[in-house]
């Protein structure tokens, strides 16, 4: 089993920057395939960004491709998602999940295709 407990969620300023951690307990860490996903209410799950076990392959949807960036730190088990330029519709409760199957990216955006996810953390943005 692997546990994911994210951090770092708030209430920022249009334009502002915020940084999300997601600490990973359990199983070896530094093999499992890790994504960020963002949910609103009413809407469906969103695929934000997922990053290989090496950390040398990232992949980013177009809502956030340029703003925001996803790292991993395998020492300290924890994946990063720093996220800059923020907007009112960035709103929402922002997940990580893991897998531990290494994922062609066309597979890699599909929520179903996670094993674990954290609890979720809290990001408002106003205007």
């Amino acid at each position: 089993q692997v546990q994911l407990v994210e951090s770092g969620g708030g209430l920022v300023q249009a334009g502002g920057s915020l940084r999300l951690s997601c600490a990973a307990s359990g199983r070896t860490f530094t093999t499992y395939t890790m994504a960020w996903f963002r949910q609103a209410p009413g809407k469906e799950r969103e695929f934000l960004a997922f990053i290989g076990w090496s950390g040398g392959n990232t992949f980013y949807a177009d809502s956030v491709k340029g703003r925001f960036t996803i790292s991993r730190d395998s020492a300290k088990n924890t994946v990063y998602l720093q996220m800059n330029s923020l907007k009112p519709e960035d709103t929402a409760v922002y997940y990580c999940a893991a897998t531990a199957r290494s994922l062609a990216t066309a597979l890699a955006t599909k929520p179903e295709r996670y094993d674990y996810w954290g609890q979720g953390t809290q990001v408002t943005v106003s205007s």
